[in-house]
C-alpha cells in the first residue's frame, strides 16, 4: 500500500504469489481432478465437476453447492462499528436490523468503486463483511488506512477525518480461534428441503423456512455451528450461504453433497457460477461494476444501494454527480444459443436497429438453448423489449485479414452478426 497524489490517496499493489488451494481443495481433487482446477483470485478452484451446462441446469431445477471459502470475510465490531460502516459504505447501516444482511459498495474519495460487499449484522455492535476474493487484500488495507487517517476521504482535499476506531478482524485467520468463518453456498429450488432435513432444532428449522431475502440465523447444521443466510449469487429464489469454521468446512461440504444427492444436488464450479449470475443479470466486480469503463452502481443497476440522502459517505460527491449525469447503463440481452451459434464475447459491439454501435459486451454465457449477455450501452439507445444486434470482434489474425474489426467504437456503423432482445435487468429463477 502506498499514498499517491490522486484524490483517493491510495494505491494498492498486490504482490504476485502462486495460487493456493482453497479450504476444500482436496475435496475438489477427489470430485473433479487436477485438470479442472483453474487459478482464480489467488486460489485454485474447480472450473467444473461434470459440465458447466449440467451444473447450471441443476441449480435451476434442483440444487447446487459451491465453494465460497475463497471469499474474504471480515469482522467490524465495537462501539464505533456502526458509525464507521455508515461512513465508508454507500448503503444505510442504520437501517439494518440484527439478523439482517445488506448489499453495499465501498468507494474511494473520488467515487471509484473499490468493491461491492454484503454486510451481516450479528449484534448491535458486531458486523460481518463479505468481500470479493480478488479485492480482499485491498479492502483490508483500505479499512486499516481509514482507521488510521492515512487516506483522504473527500476528493476536494478537505480535512474531514473518520473519528471511529472499530475492531477489524480477518475471520479467515486461524489465530482468532472459534470465530473463524468461511462460506459454502447452497442454491436452487430444493435447497430449503436439503437444509431443513439437517438442522436438528425444529424451531430453528421453522425460522430458516421463514427467512426472507437477506436475512440470516445462527444455528447448528449437522451439529456444526453456522451462520445460515438467505443470500446467493445465482439468481435462485431459494438459496443459502453457510458460514462455518474452516476446520469444519470439509465435514459440512461432504455431508451436504452426500445427503443432497437424493434431491438432485450436485457440486458446481466457477463456470456455472458465472453462467448463472450472468443469466440472472448479477454484476461482477471488474466487469459490470468498476472495471475498464469505471462503471458506477447507478449504471450497473444497483443505484438503490447508494443512499444519497445520507449526510456523508466516502465518495458521495462523485456519486451525486454520476446520478445526475450518467448516460450509459448495463443491460441484459437474451440471444440465440443453440449448438453451432458463435458465442458472444467481451467487448463485442452492441448495435441499435440502424446498425450503429451503442455499446459493448461485458460478460456472456450460455444457458440451455439461449445465451445471455450483459452489455454497457447508451441508456436511450437500449430499451427493454427492443431488438439489438451484436458485432463479433475478430478472434484471430485470419479474421482481421478478412476484414473483421478487432475493436469497435461508439457511433461506428456495422452489420450485426446475431440479434437478440433486451430483457429485464435482473431475473429470479
Amino acid at each position: 500500500m502506498a499514498k499517491s497524489k490522486f484524490s483517493d490517496e491510495l494505491v494498492f499493489e498486490l504482490p504476485e504469489t502462486a495460487p493456493v488451494g482453497s479450504v476444500l481443495y482436496q475435496e475438489h481433487l477427489k470430485l473433479a481432478g487436477k485438470s479442472r482446477m483453474t487459478a482464480f483470485a489467488g486460489y485454485l478452484m474447480p472450473s467444473w465437476y461434470s459440465s458447466i451446462s449440467a451444473e447450471h441446469k441443476a441449480v435451476r431445477q434442483s440444487a447446487g453447492i459451491f465453494d465460497c471459502t475463497h471469499m474474504g470475510v471480515l469482522e467490524i465490531a465495537g462501539a464505533d462499528a456502526t458509525g464507521f460502516l455508515n461512513l465508508i459504505t454507500t448503503n444505510k447501516i442504520n437501517n439494518l436490523a440484527v439478523g439482517g444482511a445488506q448489499y453495499s459498495c465501498i468507494l474511494g474519495a473520488s467515487g471509484n468503486v473499490l468493491d461491492d460487499i454484503i454486510i451481516y449484522r450479528r449484534a448491535e455492535d458486531k458486523f460481518m463483511m463479505v468481500v470479493n476474493a480478488a479485492n480482499e487484500p485491498k479492502i483490508k488495507a483500505y479499512l486499516e488506512a481509514l482507521k488510521n487517517n492515512e487516506v483522504v476521504i473527500e476528493a476536494d482535499g478537505a480535512s474531514r477525518k473518520l473519528n471511529y476506531k472499530p475492531e477489524i478482524r480477518d475471520m479467515r485467520d486461524s489465530n482468532i480461534g472459534c470465530d473463524c468463518r468461511v462460506g459454502i453456498a447452497l442454491q436452487g429450488p430444493v435447497a430449503m428441503s436439503v437444509l431443513a432435513g439437517v438442522v436438528e432444532d425444529k424451531k430453528v428449522q421453522e425460522r430458516i423456512e421463514k427467512l426472507g431475502f437477506f436475512q440470516f440465523v445462527e444455528t447448528a447444521v449437522y451439529g456444526i455451528e453456522c451462520l445460515v443466510s438467505r443470500t446467493g449469487y445465482t439468481g435462485a429464489k431459494i438459496g443459502f450461504e453457510l458460514f462455518v469454521h474452516p476446520a469444519k468446512a470439509t465435514q459440512l461440504w461432504n455431508k451436504l453433497v452426500q445427503d443432497g444427492k437424493s434431491f438432485g444436488l450436485i457440486p458446481c464450479g466457477l463456470g456455472a457460477r458465472d453462467s448463472l449470475r450472468i443469466e440472472a443479470g448479477l454484476p461482477l466486480y471488474g466487469h459490470e461494476l468498476a472495471g475498464e469503463f469505471n462503471i458506477s452502481p447507478f449504471e450497473a443497476g444497483c443505484g438503490w444501494a447508494v443512499k444519497l440522502e445520507k449526510e456523508f459517505f466516502i465518495g458521495k460527491d462523485a456519486m451525486e454527480q454520476r446520478a445526475r449525469t450518467y448516460n450509459m447503463k448495463v443491460a441484459r440481452i437474451e440471444l440465440p444459443g443453440a449448438k453451432g451459434i458463435r458465442p458472444v464475447r467481451q467487448n463485442d459491439g452492441v448495435l441499435n436497429k440502424d446498425g450503429k454501435c451503442v455499446g459493448f459486451c461485458l460478460s456472456s454465457a450460455k444457458a440451455g438453448e439461449k445465451q445471455f449477455a450483459l452489455v454497457y450501452a447508451i441508456k436511450k439507445a437500449i430499451k427493454e423489449g427492443e431488438t439489438v444486434g451484436i458485432y463479433y470482434l475478430a478472434r484471430s489474425q485470419g479474421q482481421i485479414k478478412q476484414g473483421r474489426n478487432k475493436s469497435v467504437e461508439k457511433g461506428q456503423s456495422l452489420e450485426a452478426d446475431i440479434t437478440g432482445t433486451v430483457v429485464s435487468r435482473f431475473a429470479k429463477f
